[in-house]
């Protein structure tokens, strides 16, 4: 990167960060660039959504109604690709991929946004990393035998395998049914029940275990696991323990205190704080997104978190008399 002054540096390319870029776009700020860690776009989508995976616009039956210019709609893993395939080349959203974000320094008048090898400097920042992105893992050791059968998505596993897929959302509901026909189906939740599944996966979840399809463990917790001849051995609380030949674990994600807090964003109760402009305790620094609810991520949230803060931003450059002067609206 060059020692270019951008009006805005959005760091994460989901629907929060694609949003804040194209509704500041559309009210006339230029010198936008959104960082991504990952190789494209909504990366959470593409990792931990099977094919043809319903992606809703609202989270758990939630009714938002959308504020902004994105038009954004129920459908598939495949069409909110191609949609915001769409919306960022419509948009001249220019997406830096392959560049992860290690810190963001506060400066008298900018920010410095700290990447490998250099920094990109910014008069404002809006954050917008998911949980997703550093998911959650078990409290117990895993021993280094069986670490490469022990996995957080789906990509290691075959056909003919037997598979424990520990957790009680939708993400472990949609890995258990996704498995059967093709491998032995047991889904291990700590509670009695799929409670914060969404309606449908539930019914799906009851119909697989009711056909033998899926093999349940309610109510039943994980102490450890250990190696057996190249398996993973589970030991379970409640019951004996029992030999798998992989264990996928979908216990959701975990905000990443580290890099919020070290980028001067207080963090409390796991999120971190922010007005009701999202804007942090630092002066021109947002936060957006999934990282900024209670759990799991809304489509149609993050979108009207971008249209809200791509509003207060521009309010403020029109109050700086030293900013920069926006270019005319094309």
């Amino acid at each position: 990167m060059t020692d270019k002054m951008h009006n805005l540096v959005i760091v994460g390319a989901g629907p929060a960060g694609i949003a804040t870029a194209v509704e500041s776009y559309i009210l006339g700020i230029r010198d936008i660039v959104v960082l991504e860690k990952d190789q494209n776009h909504n990366a959470t989508i593409r990792k931990y959504y099977k094919e043809n995976k319903r992606v809703d616009k609202d989270w758990k039956g939630q009714k938002v109604e959308l504020d902004g210019n994105i038009y954004f709609v129920d459908g598939t893993k495949e069409s909110t690709l191609d949609f915001f395939d769409e919306v960022i080349a419509h948009h001249s959203v220019e997406l830096i991929t392959h560049t992860e974000v290690q810190k963001i320094v506060k400066k008298d008048d900018h920010f410095e946004v700290l990447i490998p090898g250099g920094s990109v400097k910014a008069r404002y920042v809006v954050v917008t990393i998911g949980r997703m992105g550093k998911p959650n893992k078990p409290d117990y050791k895993i021993p280094p035998s069986i670490r490469k059968r022990v996995n957080y998505t789906l990509d290691a596993c075959g056909e003919g395998e037997k598979i424990l897929v520990v957790g009680g959302g939708d993400s472990a509901i949609e890995y258990a049914l996704d498995l059967t026909g093709k491998n032995d189906v047991t889904i291990c939740y700590r509670r009695q029940t799929f409670r914060r599944a969404n309606p449908t996966n539930q019914t799906d979840i009851a119909n697989a275990i009711a056909h033998g399809e899926v093999r349940p463990y309610l109510g039943v917790d994980i102490e450890g696991l250990e190696e057996d001849e190249g398996r993973v051995k589970v030991i379970f609380s409640q019951k004996e323990p029992e030999i798998f030949d992989r264990v996928v674990y979908a216990i959701g994600g975990t905000t990443p205190s580290a890099f919020l807090q070290g980028s001067g964003i207080r963090v409390e109760d796991g999120k971190p704080v922010h007005d009701e402009n999202y804007m942090t305790d630092v002066p021109g620094l947002y936060v957006a997104g999934d990282i900024t609810q209670e759990s799991g991520g809304s489509i149609a949230l993050g979108l009207n978190h971008g249209y809200a803060i791509a509003h207060h931003i521009m309010r403020q450059i029109k109050d700086c008399p030293e900013c920069k002067p926006l270019p005319t609206v094309e």
